[in-house]
């Protein structure tokens, strides 16, 4: 199993449709085949602490079966589709990929 996670800080001043237009771009990752999950979500309103960053805007969460499907994720016309698509509306994004 793979885990790929994916940590999106939007631009300050995306338009209600802008940023709608981004979560549907997010949750078509989904119907990639070789995904097997998906979380996509906010940060959450646990206590602060020095450890935890909330600042980001949306977390996805991938599980894939291997490396394999990884790397067929990364070639997918969607996921390539929501990068051409989708990417203006970011400033940042951190992945962090975990087997």
């Amino acid at each position: 199993m793979l885990i790929h996670f994916v940590v999106f800080w939007l631009k300050k001043g995306l338009s209600e449709e802008e940023k709608k237009s981004f979560l549907i771009g997010v949750h078509s990752l989904s119907k990639i085949s070789g995904v097997e999950q998906t979380f996509i979500g906010k940060p959450a309103d646990t206590p602060q602490r020095p450890v935890v960053d909330n600042s980001y805007d949306c977390a996805l969460t991938v599980v894939l079966k291997d490396m394999d499907a990884h790397d067929a994720y990364q070639k997918d016309t969607i996921h390539l589709d929501f990068i051409k698509n989708c990417s203006q509306f970011w400033e940042k994004v951190l992945i962090f990929d975990a087997d």
